[in-house]
C-alpha cells in the first residue's frame, strides 16, 4: 500500500424502483485537454503575471423539471436563474488542493511506457466543487495554486464551470501541483505526485476568504490539506470559521498514503479532525487502514468510526454501491454498473451528487426513503465519471444523470 494509491469509489446498482420523470435535453459540454508534457519539476513524491479572476453573480442551473418524485431536489423550470441570496442559501464551499492530472491515453502501461497523456484539471475538493456546479448546485473553491499558466488555467476552469473562485490564491514562489496517473486495464490507478512543495501546501490562514467561508451551508474538505504547515493551520481555521457560522462540515479523507511522512502520521492526521465532521464519506480501504486491518464490511467495525455528533456516514464499495449510517437507520444502495475507463474522480462525483441534494434540503437526513433516492442519484454521478478519462472532464451534468435514472426506471 505504500506506493500504490487506489480508491474503489464506483457506485453500482440498477435503479428499477424509481418513478417516471420527464427530462428536457439541456446538455453542457465536457472539458477535455490533451497534451504531452515537455518537462517535469525536479522535486516529486511518488505514490509524486497576476490576474484578477472574478466569479459570476448569477448561475443558470441546467435543470429541466422538478424531480422531487425521485428524491432529487431542484428548480422547477429550465433555465431558471438563482439570485445571489438563493445561491448563498445552498452554497457548498470546498477547501483544499487543486492540481493537474496527467492521465495516460492508453491503459495497462507504466508511466514510462505511456506514449502520451491527457491533461485534466483535478484535485478532490476542486472535483467536488465543479461536480456540484455541473449538477446545478451552488459551489465555491478555496485553495492555492502556483502563479503559473497551470494555476491560471485552473482558476479560469472554475469560473467557466460556474464555481465561485474568489477564494483562490496564487503563490509566486511555488508551482501548481501535478499528478501523473497510471491506469491499469480495469481503470484503477497509481499516482506519481509532483508537489514538494506545491502551492496548495503553502496556503496561509491570513489568506483565507472568511466572508466566503461564513456563507457556506456545507463546508467540504479532505485530508491532504492536513499533511503540512502552513496549510494545516489554514484548514483548521477555515473549518472552525465555517462551523461557528452554522455550516455542516463534510469530510472525505481521500487517503493518499505516499504523501504522508508515515502510515501512523496519516492515521493520526486523518482522525485528528474526525469528530468535528457532520458528514463523512469513506471507502472500504480507508476503513481497513484507519482500524488497522479490521473488516470494512463488518457493521460493528464501521460503528467504531461513527462518533456521537455525526449525522451521516457513507461507505463507498466500488462496484457494489454504497452503505449509509445515521443515528436512526442504515442500509445499502446499489448503483449503476458500467465499463470503467478511468476511476479518477468517481468518489468525488459521488460526494458532489449527495452534497448537491443535502445543500438544498437537510431533511433528507431524517427521511430514509428520500435519502436512498438521493444516494441513487449520487451513485449514478460516480458511475458516469468512470466512463471517461480524467476527473473534472468526466464529471456529469444533471441532465446526464437524470437521463440515466429515467432509462433505469422505464
Amino acid at each position: 500500500m505504500a506506493n500504490k494509491v487506489t480508491n474503489h469509489n464506483l457506485p453500482s446498482l440498477p435503479l428499477t424502483d424509481l418513478p417516471f420523470l420527464r427530462s428536457m435535453a439541456l446538455h453542457s459540454s465536457v472539458l477535455c485537454f490533451s497534451v504531452f508534457p515537455s518537462s517535469a519539476p525536479r522535486n516529486f513524491v511518488y505514490s509524486g503575471r497576476k490576474k484578477t479572476i472574478g466569479a459570476s453573480a448569477f448561475h443558470c442551473h441546467p435543470l429541466s423539471t422538478s424531480v422531487s418524485r425521485l428524491g432529487v431536489t431542484g428548480k422547477a423550470f429550465p433555465g431558471e436563474c438563482a439570485t445571489d441570496a438563493e445561491e448563498e442559501d445552498s452554497l457548498v464551499v470546498c477547501f483544499g488542493e487543486m492540481l493537474i492530472d496527467f492521465v495516460p491515453t492508453l491503459n495497462g502501461l507504466s508511466l514510462a511506457e505511456s506514449p502520451a497523456f491527457k491533461k485534466a484539471p483535478g484535485g478532490a475538493p476542486a472535483n467536488v466543487a465543479v461536480g456540484i456546479a455541473r449538477l446545478g448546485g451552488s459551489s465555491a473553491f478555496i485553495g492555492k495554486v502556483g502563479e503559473d499558466e497551470f494555476g491560471y488555467m485552473l482558476a479560469d476552469m472554475l469560473k467557466e464551470n460556474n464555481v465561485n473562485n474568489e477564494g483562490v490564491r496564487f503563490d509566486p514562489g511555488a508551482r501548481t501541483a501535478l499528478a501523473f496517473v497510471t491506469l491499469r486495464s480495469d481503470g484503477e490507478r497509481e499516482f506519481m505526485f509532483y508537489r514538494n512543495p506545491s502551492a496548495d501546501m503553502l496556503l496561509h490562514e491570513s489568506e483565507l476568504d472568511l466572508n466566503l467561508i461564513q456563507k457556506a451551508k456545507i463546508f467540504h474538505y479532505g485530508s491532504i490539506s492536513l499533511i503540512t504547515e502552513p496549510c494545516k493551520s489554514a484548514h483548521i481555521a477555515a473549518a472552525k470559521a465555517a462551523k461557528d457560522a452554522g455550516a455542516i462540515l463534510s469530510y472525505d479523507p481521500n487517503l493518499r498514503l505516499p504523501l504522508w511522512p508515515s502510515a501512523e502520521s496519516a492515521r493520526e492526521g486523518i482522525l485528528g479532525l474526525w469528530e468535528t465532521a457532520d458528514i463523512i464519506k469513506i471507502s472500504e480501504e480507508e476503513i481497513e487502514f484507519l482500524t488497522k486491518g479490521e473488516d470494512p464490511y463488518d457493521d460493528d467495525v464501521v460503528g467504531k468510526l461513527y462518533h456521537p455528533n455525526l449525522k451521516l456516514l457513507l461507505v463507498t464499495e466500488g462496484a457494489e454501491g454504497c452503505r449509509y449510517y445515521t443515528k436512526g437507520f442504515s442500509g445499502r444502495v446499489k448503483g449503476l454498473k458500467v465499463e470503467a475507463v478511468d476511476t479518477t474522480g468517481a468518489g468525488d462525483a459521488f460526494v458532489a451528487g449527495i452534497l448537491s441534494q443535502l445543500a438544498l434540503d437537510f431533511s433528507l437526513l431524517q427521511d430514509e426513503s428520500r435519502l436512498r433516492d438521493a444516494l441513487s442519484f449520487a451513485n449514478v454521478c460516480g458511475a458516469l465519471t468512470v466512463t471517461e478519462r480524467g476527473a473534472i472532464p468526466a464529471l456529469p451534468t444533471r441532465d446526464a444523470v437524470l437521463d440515466v435514472l429515467l432509462k433505469s426506471a422505464s
